[in-house]
């Protein structure tokens, strides 16, 4: 390198971004949006924050596996590293060539992201992540090698040095540094490492086979056998302890024919494809799954119609709770933890408040329903797709070692929206109509972002991903959520749903299946995505809006069209053939109780839920009638019959506030409840022969009558018979809970643009040159950059500067005191001032803004070479 060139060459990670343009610095805030929390105020301190710990963990665990295992590389490699010798580490003696083409993506990226700066014969870790990913005793490095030669001897005393020299055949030196450097060069020369391992007997190659891969320590007695003497004599095993060898990196490195990593993964692994149906089965079976998923909520729904579960103490439903919801949706409890909290994250669902607190449908439930079905589901779909709760952990312990709960804290996992649309963009990324190889989509998601961040991966090292990690758990959890909802069919991505994600039109298939059949398990069809996914910003509620009604839009048609008819049978049951209108529905689902669900649903007529029909206020004749035009058959006999008498007895007994009493035209029938010895608990007792008077309340007395076998009717304090319906009960309006973000969401271009300006003005101001002053009052150091201190000149200066620079127009470099007492430095360039104020461009704030003279605490010209 030249002169000219060492001098051009950043000496920081500050230089170095400084040299970047507005597009790198826009990538690097926008894959580490934590750095511009807030804006700071120069590129330094950006380079600062950057480098701080908490900043580099983030980056380094939402690096790609090879972008991973690049940084694990020059973490081992000398500092500073130049780029053939990273490509040596990575793609080892053989010089793999997949590795050595993938190399300079993962390069580019480290780079892009502050993690490594420095020309490509000058490559520099960040300290950080230096510390993070360098091996140690106490944190093993996750490429398992161990420290260099010069590391491992630090302690050693200079004449076992000297030993080891002379039984590797090396001549003696003068100092312990040249001998380690000569005993290091020895280790790293290929020809006479050879031979110097051949020499070796075969017990003594074993032990360094075992721990060639890692970890690098062993353990050794006080009198070791002949084959380990003869590693420790050779340097080839270094004592780190007393009983502890380290195997060199340098001889690990040559055992391992100059690779890092066992198994570099420069390639993404390929998700396949398990079967392929048509994109018009898919599309139907998904729409089917979307339909009864409403029908779900909405019998969950009316469940809670009256006021739901009680809320626990903690928060949250109590496991007899969620048992009973089960059985009332007919579905296992995982699952209707699933419907319970997608109703609670669409703010359908929430608690009341009241001093017995229960949880309630919401205000929103009722706007919900009157929406057409299409959009009913995508609002559904699209809480799925942004909500951080996850129903899947309900039933685990948190920290606390507390059961979580459904509805309870604790559920929000901040990956679950990255990961559900991870998920469902692969699936969208295979041929229309395919559907996944479920291990596959995880095993991409492992590469993509590896489970383990530093931390954890020197805790239990490299190797075999863990199939219990969160990440795996959520795409599970999100490929069987998915089926249920209905964004998938068969497994494979509906057109709604690539709608809702924003995904790009589907690749066609490499073979055509013209008779819809799935493919064989054997026939899979690899799709190799080579790119890490970009960080982007979120989408904003326009899109997201717009997003959802494309998705409505597309589901609409595949939706069948509403039924207005049931199919009457003479065994008291009615047969919907397909979704009913929903005035019918709710007027059925009062006279007549769900027996089963599916394509076509059954309801069974019996006398309780006729006897409902008429508390709610219908008559015989309403009842009739309503039957007759709803229906495709024939009223059968029985069910006419059924009506007329449950009819003919309601509302015969009638049960009033007295503190209640019962009133009947026919005395005989007061004489047969005065005469049941069921009825003694309700304390009645006859009032004339037509009234009984009753110590039970008149719900009570309603209840206990009705228990006996007889069916009153409620009235009013003026005689009229009241409608028994409990009315629906509703919370206050209550806000849909917010995703827990993960980390600083990721900014939109405008605030890229206000903050990249914002840095690089306040850059300007803090490493302008300024001319100096008196007595080197600037604050700047010798060679004109700025110091630490804000310039300082007198009231009468600072005016007579300022002038002079508005008839000049050159700027200047000033002091300031803000109202609140924080001081900072500008650079202005004075347009006017008068009044006790000057008015100036600020390249600071790259605006023109007006200032007291009064706070301002010193002026200096600038440099004349500050351009």
């Amino acid at each position: 390198m030249s002169t000219e060139e060492k001098s051009a060459a950043p000496r920081s990670l500050a230089e170095a971004l400084r040299v970047r343009d507005d597009v790198s610095l826009a990538a690097l805030l926008r894959s580490r949006p934590d750095l511009i929390t807030p804006v700071p105020t120069d590129l330094t301190q950006l380079a600062t924050r950057a480098g701080t710990r908490a900043s580099v963990v983030r980056a380094l665990e939402r690096l790609d596996r090879f972008a991973l295992q690049t940084a694990e590389a020059l973490a081992v490699a000398p500092d500073p590293a130049s780029y053939g010798e990273l490509l040596a580490l990575m793609a080892g003696d053989e010089e793999d060539p997949a590795v050595a083409a993938a190399l300079p993506r993962a390069a580019a990226l480290l780079r892009e992201q502050a993690l490594v700066w420095g020309a490509d014969d000058r490559l520099r870790l960040v300290r950080t992540a230096r510390e993070l990913l360098a091996p140690s005793p106490q944190h093993p490095s996750p490429t398992g090698l161990g420290p260099t030669v010069r590391e491992a001897t630090a302690g050693m005393s200079p004449g076992r040095i000297q030993e080891i020299l002379a039984a590797v055949g090396l001549p003696s030196t003068h100092d312990s540094v040249s001998a380690v450097s000569a005993l290091g060069g020895l280790f790293a020369d290929r020809r006479r490492m050879a031979a110097l391992l051949a020499g070796l007997p075969a017990e003594s190659r074993e032990v360094l086979d075992r721990l060639v891969w890692g970890p690098p320590y062993g353990q050794v007695t006080h009198d070791p056998a002949a084959h380990l003497r003869a590693l420790l004599d050779r340097g080839l095993l270094l004592p780190t302890a007393p009983g502890t060898v380290v195997l060199p990196r340098e001889v690990a490195l040559h055992l391992r024919a100059g690779r890092a990593h066992r198994a570099p993964e420069p390639v993404p692994p390929p998700v396949e494809a398990a079967a392929t149906h048509r994109p018009q089965v898919v599309d139907a079976t998904a729409a089917g799954q979307a339909l009864a998923a409403l029908a779900t909520v909405d019998e969950l729904l009316k469940e809670w119609d009256e006021g739901g579960p009680s809320v626990l103490r903690a928060g949250g439903l109590s496991v007899r709770d969620l048992k009973r919801t089960a059985v009332a949706l007919d579905v296992p409890e995982p699952v209707a933890a699933f419907w319970v909290e997608l109703a609670y994250g669409a703010g359908l669902i929430a608690s009341d408040g009241e001093a017995d607190e229960r949880y309630a449908a919401t205000p929103a439930y009722d706007e919900w329903r009157e929406l057409p079905p299409a959009e009913r589901w995508a609002r559904l779909a699209g809480t799925w797709l942004t909500a951080t709760r996850t129903p899947g952990v309900v039933g685990g312990r948190d920290a606390k070692d507390r059961t979580l709960s459904a509805l309870g804290p604790n559920l929000d996992r901040s990956a679950a929206p990255e990961v559900r649309h991870r998920v469902l963009a692969l699936l969208a990324g295979l041929p229309e109509g395919a559907s996944p190889v479920a291990e596959s989509v995880l095993a991409r998601l492992r590469w993509e972002r590896p489970l383990r961040g530093p931390q954890q991966q020197r805790e239990t090292g490299t190797g075999a991903a863990r199939d219990d990690d969160l990440r795996s758990r959520i795409a599970r959890w999100t490929l069987s959520e998915a089926e249920l909802l209905g964004v998938t069919g068969r497994g494979a991505l509906a057109a709604p749903a690539r709608a809702l994600i924003g995904a790009p039109e589907p690749p066609r298939p490499a073979t055509a299946d013209d008779t819809g059949e799935p493919e064989g398990p054997g026939d899979k069809l690899p799709v190799h995505h080579h790119r890490t996914p970009p960080v982007t910003a979120p989408p904003s509620p326009a899109e997201r809006a717009a997003a959802t009604a494309t998705a409505a839009r597309l589901l609409a048609p595949l939706f069948p069209e509403p039924l207005d008819h049931v199919l009457l049978q003479a065994d008291l049951t009615a047969v919907a053939p397909g979704p009913l209108e929903q005035e019918l529905a709710d007027v059925l689902g009062v006279l007549a109780d769900i027996e089963s669900k599916g394509g076509a649903t059954v309801y069974r007529f019996t006398p309780g839920s006729v006897r409902r029909a008429l508390d709610a206020g219908q008559s015989a004749a309403d009842l009739h009638a309503f039957l007759a035009r709803h229906s495709r058959t024939p009223v059968p006999q029985p069910l006419t019959y059924l009506i007329d008498d449950v009819a003919r007895r309601h509302g015969r007994l009638r049960v009033g506030a007295a503190s209640a009493y019962v009133r009947c035209d026919d005395d005989a029938t007061l004489d047969e409840i005065l005469a049941d010895k069921r009825a003694a608990g309700l304390g009645l007792r006859r009032l004339a022969p037509t009234v009984l008077a009753a110590q039970a309340d008149p719900a009570a007395l309603l209840e206990g009558l009705r228990a006996i076998g007889f069916a009153p009717a409620a009235e009013s304090a003026a005689g009229d018979v009241l409608i028994a319906r409990a009315d629906s009960h509703r919370t206050p309006p209550r806000a849909a809970p917010e995703p827990v973000p993960d980390g600083p969401p990721a900014p939109d271009d405008t605030l890229l643009a206000a903050a990249i300006r914002a840095v690089r003005a306040g850059d300007l101001a803090s490493t302008t040159p300024r001319k100096p002053g008196p007595a080197g009052e600037d604050g700047g150091g010798e060679d004109g950059t700025p110091g630490g201190t804000l310039p300082r000149t007198g009231a009468a200066e600072t005016l007579a500067t300022m002038q002079a620079a508005v008839l000049t127009g050159e700027a200047l470099w000033i002091g300031y005191v803000n109202a609140e007492g924080a001081a900072s430095q500008r650079v202005i360039a004075p347009i006017r001032v008068e009044g006790g104020f000057v008015t100036a461009y600020d390249h600071t704030a790259d605006e023109v803004r007006t200032y007291p003279l009064h706070r301002v605490t010193g002026v200096a010209e600038l440099a004349d070479d500050a351009g």
